[in-house]
């Protein structure tokens, strides 16, 4: 199954999409050395649907970003169920890995928290390159906020230890981290 995954990830149209799926598991492996295969499937395939062209999500249709990243992990989620059948993978691990690519997104409990985050800094770590020669400063620094917003304070020091060779990455993630520490004293008073 790992191997079926990782090669229709490799034909992804997206050119960051098979090294985020396995830096994905990276962080979620430093996160959580003990973490099961469950997780590390979900980690691995949470994204799927981005390398399958005519069942790829679009965000245009979606007036709200959350929206689209739920409609996002459902096809995702839709895609690895027909590989575990496919795969003749037994059905309590199957609904784990399902479960956990649904919530990859939002978290919710301490095992999907785990993936949240380790994409979360993935798309930091080697996604943020990408992102931004296709979207620019302006959309690059909306979805590094909505990103980095979705972190706990704990992952967000792992994410202000990241750099960028490129200048224009570090001042939007330096940006960022001012803006988030305003809104962070903001509330404090």
């Amino acid at each position: 199954m790992k191997r079926r995954i990782e090669k229709i990830i490799s034909g992804s149209p997206v050119p960051e999409d098979p090294v985020h799926s396995k830096n994905t598991l990276e962080w979620l492996l430093k996160l959580e050395p003990e973490a099961d295969i469950a997780l590390q499937t979900a980690a691995l395939g949470h994204d799927i649907e981005r390398a399958i062209e005519n069942r790829k999500i679009r965000r245009e249709p979606f007036i709200n970003y959350d929206e689209f990243k739920a409609a996002h992990a459902k096809n995702s989620a839709e895609i690895l169920m027909k590989i575990m059948e496919d795969c003749s993978i037994k059905k309590q691990l199957a609904d784990e890995i399902i479960r956990l690519v649904l919530r990859h997104e939002t978290g919710g409990d301490q095992r999907s928290e785990l993936l949240k985050n380790a994409d979360s800094i993935s798309f930091f770590d080697v996604n943020l390159p990408y992102y931004f020669k296709r979207n620019g400063w302006d959309e690059t620094k909306q979805r590094c906020e909505w990103g980095y917003k979705r972190l706990s304070a704990e992952m967000k020091i792992i994410v202000m230890d990241i750099t960028h060779e490129k200048n224009e990455l570090n001042k939007i993630m330096k940006t960022i981290f001012a803006l988030d520490q305003t809104h962070d004293a903001l509330n404090q008073i």
